[in-house]
């Protein structure tokens, strides 16, 4: 599926709201200095990830990051795409590296978040990251090609809030089901690994914003497990919950775009033991 086209600024400047997950992209990620933290991020920071919330920069947030760092000495970040209303804005991006408990064998898994600040610094951010994936190719040494990063996705331009958008993107969201067609889920489009299948029964809007004809979001899905993931059938009939973020594009009910689920994180909730 091609790349999503978006508006560029062009008067060489970034918008605010991107300039400052410039920093976060390249000044804190890439470069590992938790210092830049202090900078972009509030101290009251929230991080939501399926149901884990991560409250308070400095007691939560970056002992989280140090050991993901320890685990991945040399932790690289790609930016694929960048939606913002200047307001808000979605991330839509892949880590990679070699991980010292897995004698160093290589992965690259992708993520998704959607972030919220104060005008000055980062506030909250609802994000999945498809560390199902990350795990597979840990256990079997055989790491996922990067995907190609965005030409230059600091010159987005911010495109204003749709209310048309939202109510298509609500109605679709609704349903619970995201393969199939031209939205790409985790890596099945291109592993073709398993993705689990539900009876839903609610959808819950953890957070949703539009840009244009764009919408970024977090769902919590609630229902019944009907199979679909290796080894866990003994749980199928089983009530429970399942996270999504995801960033699409909705043009006259045409969907298209990428969710990253916690696929990982169902097998945990299935299977406390496992």
């Amino acid at each position: 599926m091609a790349a999503i086209a978006r508006a560029r600024r062009p008067d060489g400047a970034a918008e605010p709201f991107v300039a400052l997950m410039r920093r976060y992209c390249i000044d804190y990620t890439n470069s590992h200095d938790l210092s830049v933290c202090d900078e972009i991020m509030r101290p009251d920071y929230t991080l939501h990830m399926a149901e884990h919330h991560l409250t308070g920069r400095d007691e939560a947030y970056k002992p989280a990051v140090l050991a993901q760092l320890r685990q991945f000495p040399f932790l690289g970040l790609v930016v694929h795409d960048v939606v913002t209303n200047g307001d808000r804005l979605a991330l839509r991006f892949s880590e990679h590296g070699a991980s010292v408990k897995h004698d160093a064998r290589l992965a690259s898994w992708s993520g998704i978040g959607v972030y919220r600040w104060d005008g000055s610094r980062l506030q909250e951010n609802f994000v999945e990251q498809d560390y199902w994936s990350r795990r597979r190719q840990l256990d079997t040494g055989q790491p996922l090609e990067l995907l190609p990063p965005a030409l230059d996705p600091w010159m987005v331009a911010a495109a204003a809030s749709d209310d048309r958008t939202e109510a298509a993107a609500r109605a679709w969201l609704a349903k619970g089901t995201f393969g199939g067609g031209e939205v790409r889920v985790d890596d099945s489009w291109r592993s073709g690994s398993p993705q689990p299948r539900f009876d839903v029964h609610e959808v819950a809007v953890d957070d949703l914003f539009t840009a244009g004809t764009s919408a970024a979001f977090h769902v919590t899905i609630t229902g019944t497990y009907r199979g679909g993931l290796p080894g866990l059938d003994d749980h199928i009939g089983a009530t429970v919950d399942h996270y999504a973020a995801g960033v699409v594009s909705i043009d006259h009910e045409r969907v298209r775009g990428d969710v990253i689920t916690d696929r990982l994180g169902l097998e945990r909730r299935l299977a406390p033991r496992r």
